[in-house]
């Protein structure tokens, strides 16, 4: 499902997903319209690598992830996930750690202890990662959430999640890939409010403010 092309430049959406967590992140508040996401100031960089039955190429996910870095991205929100260790993968990672980008993603929908058994992208052991897993309106851990106690680092609501989708409409979706772009969303804010933070500083505020 070879989708990454920079020539064609065309990340429209035909699967849904990337505009319901592009609107959790960043839909407009205040408005009257709709529903708000968590900044409502953002600017949004679309890459798409899955096809529209949510298949993709580790290569075009490495390729994703290098496009995003050169671009100058400060958050990377990652709301998918599959595969083994790639070491392609933690390099381009890693690289993005070192230009100060914070790479968020979501823990994954196994009901799996990810200390157990490692879940990829979250799983990748750099300090740029930070793994979230999904809650419900109760704060409680959604059934279908992974967790783990060193490898998923927080929290965020990700059970019947209402957000945008394509032809200017809205609907209610379930998984951690609905709770990953709540943090990154959170992420934004803060560094707006604190421009001259580390990537470090922004996941540690995060997690030390969260509720245990």
């Amino acid at each position: 499902g070879g989708n990454f092309n920079l020539k064609k430049n065309e990340p429209m959406d035909d699967n849904k997903h990337g505009t319901h967590t592009s609107g959790t992140i960043g839909a407009v508040g205040n408005n009257g319209k709709g529903t708000a996401g968590v900044a409502w100031n953002v600017t949004i960089l679309p890459i798409k690598f899955l096809s529209a039955q949510g298949s993709g190429s580790l290569a075009d996910a490495v390729e994703s992830i290098k496009y995003a870095t050169k671009m100058g991205a400060h958050i990377m929100s990652n709301s998918w996930g599959g595969g083994g260790f790639s070491q392609t993968m933690f390099d381009a990672i890693k690289a993005a750690r070192d230009k100060n980008i914070l790479f968020i993603a979501a823990a994954g929908n196994e009901s799996n202890n990810n200390d157990a058994k490692t879940t990829y992208p979250a799983g990748y052991k750099l300090e740029n990662v930070m793994a979230v897993a999904a809650t419900d309106n109760k704060d409680v851990m959604a059934s279908f959430s992974n967790y783990g106690k060193t490898t998923v680092h927080l929290a965020a609501p990700g059970v019947n999640v209402y957000s945008t989708v394509p032809g200017n409409k809205y609907a209610t979706f379930s998984g951690t890939s609905m709770a990953c772009p709540h943090v990154a969303g959170a992420a934004a804010v803060l560094w707006s409010l604190n421009k001259d933070f580390t990537f470090a500083q922004i996941k540690e505020r995060l997690i030390k403010t969260a509720t245990p």
